[in-house]
């Protein structure tokens, strides 16, 4: 169990890795991508396990709706909406402003 566990969270890493600056994904969408049988919530337990790893731009990752449901695990809490505005995003109440704008999707050519 745990090697599928390391594997699938290297898929979903890579994936990420891939989210361009000033981009946002979704935990969706990365799910969609990998095409195994696991959920949203797995890409977010993935991604809260990665913070120890620098190349990782978890910050950029959000929910279907645009909220930044995952900043409670950045530590200060603010620091994934801070982030995302270095790179141009803008946050309103805790969700991308403009959100379709700053979606990628991993499953088309960007």
């Amino acid at each position: 169990m745990t090697k599928i566990i390391s594997d699938t969270y290297e898929k979903i890493f890579e994936i990420v890795r891939q989210i361009p600056e000033g981009k946002v994904c979704t935990y969706g969408l990365i799910a969609q991508k990998i095409g195994e049988k696991f959920s949203a919530r797995v890409v977010g337990y993935a991604l809260n396990n990665s913070h120890h790893i620098e190349d990782i731009p978890a910050h950029r990752v959000v929910n279907r709706n645009g909220l930044l449901t995952g900043k409670h695990h950045f530590n200060p809490s603010t620091l994934m909406q801070k982030l995302l505005e270095n790179e141009g995003i803008e946050i309103e109440n805790d969700k991308v402003v403009d959100f379709k704008n700053y979606l990628w999707n991993p499953s088309e050519r960007n």
